[in-house]
């Protein structure tokens, strides 16, 4: 069993589109699998809708949509990470859960720079784990609502 020390955080790690991704734990509430996602008009592109979990309306951000990646549908392996920052809780719909690791805050390093624009603001940092690379995510980042266009209107 690996322990957490000062120096490092304990993560969950996902997989989505055959990459692996990292999300401090402490930003996560709970894993649920995936049952029915109930569409809201006029959302953002990105989210699909709306779920009840453990007594709250979730919104369910699509993270396959929200990084530009093709949408797949939903199968006995998808789960819902809910997520907990700023005061703001949404379910992050991922491809698979894979496992909990402990990372050392030296292990993560800056993304590069030439990734930095829309898509490299979701990344907090790279870190090695294995044979892999594991892209660890900017929760605050991917349930800002603020760059996301809405649904087109009709007048």
């Amino acid at each position: 069993m690996t322990t957490q020390t000062n120096n490092s955080k304990s993560y969950i790690l996902f997989e989505l589109a055959g990459t692996s991704y990292a999300v401090a734990s402490g930003d996560v509430q709970q894993m649920e699998m995936v049952e029915r996602i109930t569409p809201v008009p006029n959302a953002p592109s990105f989210v699909d809708g709306v779920v009840f979990a453990r007594g709250q309306v979730v919104p369910v951000v699509n993270l396959r949509a929200r990084f530009g990646f093709e949408r797949i549908p939903c199968d006995i392996r998808t789960r819902l990470m809910v997520v907990s920052r700023s005061g703001r809780t949404v379910g992050l719909l991922i491809d698979t859960a894979r496992e909990f690791v402990v990372l050392e805050d030296d292990a993560i390093k800056p993304p590069p720079e030439t990734i930095t624009g829309l898509s490299g603001k979701y990344l907090a940092g790279i870190a090695n784990v294995g044979e892999r690379l594991v892209l660890v995510l900017n929760v605050d980042e991917i349930i800002g609502f603020q760059d996301a266009p809405s649904a087109p209107t009709v007048t």
